[in-house]
Parts: structure tokens; C-alpha cells; sequence
């Protein structure tokens, strides 16, 4: 399957600000990638290419007074297979965790573990302590919260999604990751490129969006509470302990950000793509 991908950002600001982006494919997926045209900012101006504490591609450069572009496009070849599941793996004691995994038990800035621990074990406590248990809570997470991308807030906490049962797919990520780490199972949040693919159109715009993975047996596992089913065709861009982690774009100064658009679909023909 050849995915085509991008996005074009624009913001304006009234005088120089540092600025971070986060809109690269993750790096353990660079080697699928077909062609790309390199991420780059107009009114030109250095931009940095760095690696971040959780090993994602950051961007750094310095927004001039006015509007300032980021562009990105490319074409990445991937498997077409659904999200990699082992029903069988087991939730690891704590005891028995590799010593990196440990900080995404952790509760964070969006994922308040010690408000919803009391929750997750009444709900999920009886239950086997295997991939069962994610699925359980990503059914009950997409149960709890129903979809309205007019009602985003960036500053929604899990506590306040689980409150108020409305949501994006980072707040249905938001709670799916704390519940998880209230049952001692641990969970970092994914930002990426996830297109309409073998599933029907939505009619919204693209956005990038929001899925989790959790650490099961020997190693990680992707799940999604909003879209409650394997998906083919994720692209990760960004890996952190929640969406804090992982801002498509931060200005150290006010912003007002003026063309949002994302683009990811499946093509028939890598050249043609490449081209368009």
C-alpha cells in the first residue's frame, strides 16, 4: 500500500518567536518512505533537525514577525495490515518492567492518574490481566465519550472528559492512558497521520490524530478508544506521556495559527503521488 501524507501550517505572530514543530514521520517508520519533500518554512529561515527526550524528529526555528508556512509532503509505502495485536500477552507485574517503560505508569498533565484510580479498579479490577483488559477500556471509553470536534478544548483533562463524556481523540486517548496506568499497565500517547483508509470517508477535514500504545508481555501495542477497532495505515509522528509531550507546533509567544491542513490517503501510484 503507497500512502500519500503532508501538511501545511501557517501562523502569524507580531515579532520573532522560537517555535518547535512535530510533524516528521517518526523515525522507526523513515524507512518506508518513498519520496518526500523536506519539511520547510516560508519566509525561509534556519531550521533545526533534533531529537527530542522521547526520540522524535523536533523542528526548531524562529517564526519572524508576520505570517510564517511549514510545508511537509511525502509518499511512504506500508504493509496495508491492521494494527499488530497479541490477545494473548500478558500485563507484566511492575516488579518485572524493563526500567524505561516506567515512566508512562506515571500520572502527567492530561492524565490524571490519582483522581481516576479508584474508577479503573471498580470497572476493570475483576477482570484477566491480559490484552482483554485494554480492549475493555477502550470499549469503555468509547462508550463513555462522544465525539465532537466542535467541542475541543485543548486544555480537557481525562478527568474532565470522563466528566463531562464529550471529546476529541486526544481526550478519548487522554482516558484511555490514565485507566491504563491505574491498572499498572503502561500507556504513552501517538500523534500521527491517519488517513480515511479501508474504512468510510468522514467528512470532517483531516486532522492528525490521537492513538495510545500500551506495553504488553514484551513489548508495545497500538490501541485507539475512539475508533474502537484495528485501523490500517497509521503513521506515527510524535511519542510522549501525553499530548503535552507532543504539540504539532508550540511558539514561545502568542500565536494565531491562519491554514490548517493535513493530507493522508492511500494512492495507486507512487510517481504520480510524488508529482502531485
Amino acid at each position: 500500500m503507497i500512502i500519500k501524507y503532508g501538511c501545511e501550517l501557517s501562523i502569524v505572530v507580531d515579532r520573532p518567536t522560537p517555535t518547535c514543530c512535530l510533524v516528521d514521520i517518526h523515525a522507526d517508520r523513515r524507512g518506508d518512505i518513498v519520496s518526500e519533500t523536506c519539511l520547510a518554512v516560508r519566509p525561509s529561515v534556519p531550521l533545526s533537525d533534533e531529537s527530542d527526550l522521547f526520540g522524535n524528529r523536533l523542528r526548531r526555528f524562529v517564526a519572524e514577525a508576520g505570517e510564517s508556512t511549514l510545508c511537509l509532503s511525502g509518499v511512504i509505502r506500508d504493509s496495508g495490515m491492521p494494527d499488530a495485536r497479541d490477545h494473548a500477552a500478558p500485563v507484566r507485574s511492575v516488579s518485572d518492567l524493563p526500567s524505561e517503560v516506567l515512566t508512562y505508569l506515571n500520572g502527567s498533565r492530561y492524565c490524571e492518574t490519582d483522581k481516576m484510580g479508584e474508577v479503573a479498579w471498580k470497572v476493570f479490577g475483576h477482570l484477566p490481566r491480559d490484552a482483554g483488559l485494554v480492549q475493555s477500556v477502550c470499549d469503555f471509553v468509547h462508550e463513555r465519550i462522544r465525539f465532537d470536534y466542535k467541542l475541543a478544548r485543548s486544555t480537557r483533562t481525562a478527568v474532565e472528559a470522563y466528566e463531562e463524556r464529550v471529546g476529541v481523540c486526544r481526550d478519548f486517548t487522554h482516558l484511555a492512558i490514565t485507566l491504563c496506568r491505574c491498572l499498572n499497565i503502561p500507556a504513552r500517547y501517538v500523534n500521527g497521520y491517519l488517513g480515511d483508509i479501508g474504512v468510510p470517508p468522514d467528512p470532517s477535514p483531516m486532522d492528525f490524530n490521537a492513538w495510545f500504545e500500551v506495553y504488553l508481555g514484551d513489548g508495545w501495542y497500538t490501541y485507539d478508544a475512539r475508533h474502537n477497532q484495528r485501523r490500517i495505515g497509521r503513521l506515527p509522528i510524535a511519542r510522549g506521556r501525553d499530548a503535552c509531550d507532543v504539540p504539532m507546533l508550540q511558539t514561545f509567544g502568542p500565536h494565531v495559527l491562519k491554514t490548517f491542513k493535513i493530507v493522508t490517503e492511500e494512492v495507486a501510484d507512487p510517481d504520480r503521488a510524488a508529482a502531485a
